[in-house]
């Protein structure tokens, strides 16, 4: 057996080990405000339900493990001291990965992530509106543990409102596990779906992606493509070239020879199934051959 003290080892390797081995966790998709109203979205996998009576929720954003410095969400719940959190399920789950990029500050991940921002009723963050759970909550405490890099910092939050859509209901008003279809966090690039196993997820890109806000108006008004086949396309550094695209273009005609005339639909079909295969590059030339 393979044993060790945390100290022995490098915290970017402790960390590492700790998120493997300790999963699946829950997703807080956490909504926040600064002081000048600015919105912030982002999803944290340390976290959990601690108390019923009162109704307490606990989620960590931890200092980065490469610099020690604080995330926007941490900045935030110090200023007011107000949070919903946001459950997660498959419907959104490339969503909520593309909009755990490190944007820079006043970016709004709602937008990057092509989610809705929902008015709450008795707090002021913004509820995402494609999530099937909303809990909104006020911040009680916020315990820090430490100021090294890697070290958490506990939000405590006490739940005023929960918001559950209907289509997550059994008719005794239970939640129904199955139609709720939850997404939780391991280790590295893997996630697990309830009922059906581990899928994975590539990490966002170290450079910013475009985001869904910055995509062609037929792309992110798409009928036919889901938000997270939109959530996988906004996780590009930059769109390809007209040249790239021309290319592509005559290569696939020799697959799809009537390409030039394809319906909107149909094109958007044949992208989704590209992005199906984890293949965004064909995808986004696909997509751009469309006037």
């Amino acid at each position: 057996m393979f044993s060790f003290e945390p100290k022995e080892l490098p915290v970017a390797k402790l960390h590492s080990y700790l998120l493997s081995a300790i999963a699946p966790r829950p997703i807080a998709f956490a909504s926040t405000l600064d002081a000048e109203g600015n919105p912030n979205l982002s999803p944290f996998s340390f976290f959990n339900v601690f108390s019923a009576n009162p109704p307490i929720l606990v989620f960590s954003p931890a200092r980065r493990v490469r610099d020690s410095s604080t995330k926007h969400t941490l900045d935030n719940v110090e200023q007011v001291k107000e949070v919903v959190i946001n459950v997660v399920n498959f419907d959104i789950v490339q969503q909520m990965s593309l909009s755990s990029t490190e944007y820079p500050e006043n970016v709004n991940e709602f937008d990057k992530a092509g989610l809705t921002m929902l008015a709450s009723d008795a707090v002021k963050p913004f509820r995402v509106a494609e999530s099937p759970i909303q809990f909104e909550c006020k911040v009680n405490d916020i315990v820090k543990l430490g100021t090294e890099g890697g070290a958490g910092n506990l939000i405590i939050c006490e739940v005023v409102k929960i918001h559950i859509t209907d289509e997550v209901l059994n008719d005794d008003k239970t939640i129904n596990q199955e139609q709720l279809d939850l997404v939780a966090r391991a280790g590295g690039s893997y996630y697990s779906r309830a009922n059906k196993g581990f899928f994975e997820i590539p990490k966002p890109l170290t450079t910013l992606g475009i985001g869904v806000d910055a995509m062609p108006e037929h792309v992110k008004n798409s009928m036919i493509l889901t938000g997270n086949d939109l959530g996988m396309l906004g996780n590009v550094e930059a769109l390809p070239s007209s040249k790239e695209v021309e290319a592509f273009l005559v290569d696939v005609s020799k697959r799809y020879p009537n390409i030039k005339d394809m319906s909107h639909r149909e094109r958007h079909k044949i992208a989704q199934n590209y992005l199906s295969y984890g293949d965004v590059e064909s995808a986004w030339k696909l997509l751009l051959t469309e006037k």
